[in-house]
């Protein structure tokens, strides 16, 4: 049984005649009673009867009938979901990505894509890497951008790198500079009054394992804040912190300056399951993901490098 023979026999019981359901169909008659005697040889029963004037239903045909309708409505929409899904007319795209990302490239990304498709659904899930990873493997997202460089995430995950990017020091744009040089050592930060990530970021790890590797305690003023309030403090002159280049995107009131001895810094990767093939609508979201990655980079100068 296939769709066409259901399709001529629904016509030949709509019209209850062969020769308009051939011209309805354009089909040649004796194309279209093949179709129907291979059905009913299928089916394993006579599904019309035939006289002069014209074609009834058996009681099988009546029974078929309903079914080979919808059948026929069902393939319908499954053409016409497919053909908006593949337009981005329809779709969901369920995206993570790390706090210091959210307010930078992420909120850059969803702008673009949501300007291109407003009819595709967009869910955005904000946490550490290591718990966007677990989402990704449990199927609760379809991509994340993450910072770890854990190499078991390249095992379990398709995971390309995108960018590459220091960490700064940020202070207000309205106070002294911390430092009339280009840049500023890991050891003058520490004697700087400093706000520092909760415990949960990436980052913090990143920070407190380079203080502990020189030797130095940096000195904390206000610990445990979230990015944004941190970025906030900062422009309120209660102290300095270490931030990734990238959030300095669109805050007038924040300066920087780059980190040395040593530098530190992050690769951004977009992570995926291996073993699921993207939707259309997803597959865009990875191409806009990369081409704002792009232009994020050569914006950013020497903090900031497309990852090789």
């Amino acid at each position: 049984m296939n769709l066409e023979q259901l399709r001529s026999f629904v016509e030949v019981a709509r019209t209850g005649h062969f020769t308009r359901a051939a011209e309805e169909l354009h089909l040649a008659q004796p194309s279209l009673s093949r179709q129907i005697t291979a059905l009913e040889r299928d089916l394993g029963a006579p599904l019309l009867t035939r006289d002069r004037a014209g074609s009834r239903l058996t009681a099988a045909g009546e029974a078929l009938l309903p079914l080979a309708r919808r059948m026929l409505a069902d393939a319908d929409t499954v053409r016409h979901d497919l053909a908006e899904l593949a337009g981005l007319r329809r779709g969901r795209v369920r995206l993570g990505a790390t706090p210091t990302l959210c307010i930078s490239l992420v909120a850059e990304v969803l702008s673009a894509f949501h300007a291109a498709h407003p009819a595709i659904e967009l869910h955005l899930s904000e946490h550490g890497s290591r718990r966007l990873l677990d989402q990704l493997a449990a199927g609760e997202l379809d991509l994340a951008l993450i910072t770890t460089s854990d190499p078991a995430t390249a095992e379990r995950f398709a995971v390309a790198p995108l960018l590459v990017e220091e960490l700064v020091v940020v202070s207000a744009a309205s106070a002294p500079a911390v430092t009339k040089a280009s840049s500023i050592s890991l050891a003058e930060v520490a004697a700087l009054p400093q706000i520092v990530f909760s415990s949960t970021y990436d980052l913090r790890g990143a920070t407190d394992a380079a203080f502990a590797a020189a030797g130095l305690t940096p000195e904390v003023v206000l610990e445990g804040a979230e990015m944004d309030a941190v970025l906030r403090f900062v422009e309120r002159g209660l102290g300095v912190a270490i931030v990734p280049a990238m959030v300095l995107h669109d805050r007038a009131g924040l300066r920087s300056v780059r980190l040395r001895d040593p530098k530190l810094g992050r690769t951004i990767s977009l992570a995926r399951p291996a073993d699921v093939e993207p939707t259309a609508a997803v597959a865009v979201m990875q191409r806009t993901v990369a081409s704002t990655a792009r232009a994020f980079a050569a914006s950013a100068g020497a903090t900031m490098r497309l990852a090789s």
